[in-house]
């Protein structure tokens, strides 16, 4: 690290938990953000922000006006524009020195296996589960750690999934394919303060992940209840029976 990144990054270095080693580790890694949304956006700020060295956004959508009440790396001046260019500018705005690649569609099939492959940790910020099945998937077969965030109307959830232990769960461990009812922000609503905190959470976790400080959500399920403002943990046990990572 040189002088400006020992200053940039003094308040995390200090951190004993942290110190130069893991400040290293962040520098070193590179996190792939799929979904560039309520969850993405805050969660790309704060790693972009952290100093997590190589950022690769994912998100063949564009902004539109009703993305704006909530999806905070996008700004007025963005609508019409791709969501991970509109996000691009906002991290360089950031953090510069962050190396920001953007894949402005769709991700799946091969192309999903070679950018999961290529992570070291992943970000599943989508809104379905068949995005979310695929994304599981492929990080099983690579075993690359996903972190997995969710929230609708005013209640989120937040986990992570290491299937570099065959022990712990994957994501399809705790859905089925048959749970497919989805609801939508747009038929349900979101509150806009409930996906930042979901989103920085997603971003505390993958810093936890890479730089081995802390304990990780791996094996746990926390519910937020943004209205009461009550976090649950539910326990998560691998199932003998996934179709996935059985």
């Amino acid at each position: 690290m040189n002088d400006d990144q020992l200053l940039r990054y003094s308040r995390q270095i200090m951190l004993p938990a942290m110190d130069i080693a893991g400040q290293q580790a962040l520098l070193d890694a590179s996190v792939l953000i799929i979904g560039l949304g309520g969850l993405g956006c805050p969660a790309a700020m704060y790693l972009a922000a952290s100093g997590v060295g190589n950022l690769v956004l994912a998100d063949d959508d564009k902004v539109d006006l009703s993305n704006l009440q909530r999806q905070i790396a996008h700004t007025t001046a963005s609508i019409g524009m791709a969501k991970t260019e509109s996000a691009a500018r906002t991290l360089a705005g950031l953090n510069d020195t962050v190396n920001v690649e953007v894949i402005s569609s769709r991700l799946e099939g091969d192309a999903l296996d070679a950018a999961v492959n290529a992570a070291d940790v992943v970000l599943d910020c989508t809104d379905n589960f068949t995005a979310r099945f695929a994304i599981n998937a492929a990080a099983v077969k690579y075993q690359v750690p996903l972190v997995s965030g969710a929230a609708i109307r005013m209640e989120g959830q937040v986990s992570v999934f290491d299937s570099r232990d065959a022990g712990n769960p994957c994501y399809q461990c705790l859905y089925q394919a048959g749970d497919d009812v989805q609801l939508s922000c747009s038929e349900s609503g979101v509150m806009a303060p409930l996906v930042g905190i979901v989103g920085t959470m997603q971003a505390m976790e993958v810093i936890k992940v890479i730089t081995g400080m802390g304990k990780t959500l791996v094996g746990r399920l926390l519910f937020i209840d943004a209205q009461t403002m009550q976090i649950r943990e539910m326990a998560l046990k691998k199932n003998p029976a996934c179709p996935c990572c059985a």
